[in-house]
């Protein structure tokens, strides 16, 4: 069970780097470093569907069945904490997922579209910081991982544009997101992990 949830989150995170790249660059002048990564996927934009499609709802569906199967794999005695943050990341990846749901509206950009978008965002971060803090709290085995990638997603996420441009920034968080998970996927867990 262990090696198919890490290869359904390096998959993941493959599908979305992959997506991501050859998807954005159809759009022409669409900068990786400068725009938003939703703007492909924005309502009326060619190819939005399948934008959305690969670099959201995919992605963030594979990573809620590994999220959801990790559930299964914590140690009996893990404790609620251990379970509240599994329950989070399952959160997380449906958030992630969501997005691709509801596209930007691109000549809107106040708009209710766009609102429930930066939404899906918002929820996707914080649901993952809370989850992976609390899994670093109660799986021994899983607080590097955990730390390290909540330290990289709140580093960028909610500051996108403050210490890197805002398209680096969004993309360094995303792909620490889905790296953490895919690394607490590959490890084993003992007994007493918790």
């Amino acid at each position: 069970m262990s090696e198919a949830n890490a290869r359904l989150a390096w998959t993941s995170l493959l599908v979305w780097a992959c997506a991501l790249l050859a998807l954005g660059a159809q759009v022409p002048g669409y900068s990786q470093a400068v725009h938003p990564m939703a703007l492909p996927g924005a309502r009326g934009m060619p190819g939005a569907g399948l934008f959305n499609a690969m670099v959201f709802v995919l992605p963030g569906s594979l990573v809620a069945l590994v999220a959801w199967r990790l559930r299964t794999l914590l140690p009996a005695r893990s404790g609620a904490a251990a379970r509240i943050g599994a329950t989070l990341l399952l959160l997380s990846a449906l958030a992630f997922a969501v997005q691709g749901v509801l596209p930007i509206e691109r000549s809107d950009t106040d708009g209710a579209a766009t609102a429930l978008h930066a939404s899906a965002w918002t929820t996707w971060w914080i649901a993952f910081a809370a989850g992976s803090l609390a899994l670093a709290l109660a799986v021994r085995e899983w607080r590097v991982p955990m730390l390290l990638s909540l330290a990289a997603v709140l580093a960028n996420a909610p500051l996108a544009g403050v210490w890197l441009p805002g398209g680096i920034a969004q993309r360094i968080a995303c792909a620490c997101w889905f790296a953490g998970i895919a690394w607490i996927a590959s490890g084993r867990l003992s007994r007493g992990a918790a």
